[in-house]
């Protein structure tokens, strides 16, 4: 296990809290307790946790209305929750599900089913960071992308700049022949440079607009990181 991995326990039954204190840190968890509501509010902004086991019937505010707080808060919203409840009825499920809570146990509870479902949302959420993660990276080489094709256009423009420049300086030249052979063998690397510069710009521009246009397509077919949360949660849930 991780040690690092926090978990917070909201429960309002001593005998709960001190079994999943007991079993859980054993397994190598940092443990946190709450024993209503309110606590369970305050301990999340103290505490941090990244899993909490929510009883959904506690005193003050329910696990629900916690979970939709939490998941309403940008700077909680991606704890994940498992609720535990004595209330077996599918609605409760689905309410609690609508909530955001990663998961939903009925009481009495397994120890052993309930360490499998932990392991289980915090895998999915180790997923999930990973993909945020990849998708962030990608996001952030797409406009590296599109700063350099803005950027190769300026490049060309100030070639267009210099190719005036050394055409005014052959015309200047004119005027006495010696120079004017002596600038044009001058000026003659610098075309040919400013050529080559012109054909590897083109060959650069090619390939980023090839890439724009394969991560469009691939954006296509793209899940989105709410989607994919929605479709754990209900494999999660079909799993009851």
């Amino acid at each position: 296990m991780n040690t690092q991995t926090k978990i917070l326990v909201a429960d309002d039954e001593t005998v709960n809290l001190d079994f999943f204190d007991v079993m859980l840190s054993k397994l190598g968890f940092v443990v946190e307790k709450s024993e209503n509501g309110t606590e369970t509010l305050e301990k999340v902004k103290k505490f941090q946790p990244d899993l909490i086991i929510l009883d959904n019937i506690m005193p003050g505010v329910t696990g629900k209305e916690i979970t939709k707080i939490l998941k309403n808060d940008p700077n909680y919203k991606n704890i994940s929750i498992i609720m535990l409840s004595a209330l077996d009825d599918v609605k409760d499920k689905v309410a609690g599900f609508e909530a955001g809570v990663d998961d939903y146990i009925t009481k009495p509870f397994n120890f052993t089913e309930v360490l499998a479902r932990i392991n289980a949302v915090l895998r999915n959420r180790a997923l999930i960071d990973q993909i945020k993660v990849r998708e962030t990276r990608l996001n952030l080489a797409e406009e590296l992308n599109r700063d350099l094709k803005d950027n190769l256009s300026i490049f060309v423009e100030s070639i267009d700049e210099l190719d005036k420049a050394t055409a005014m300086i052959t015309d200047n030249a004119s005027s006495s022949e010696n120079n004017a052979v002596n600038l044009s063998d001058l000026l003659k690397p610098v075309s040919e440079k400013i050529l080559s510069v012109r054909k590897h710009i083109a060959a650069l521009d090619a390939r980023i607009e090839k890439t724009i246009n394969e991560w469009d397509n691939l954006k296509k077919d793209e899940i989105g990181l709410s989607v994919l949360e929605n479709q754990i949660r209900k494999f999660l849930h079909q799993e009851q």
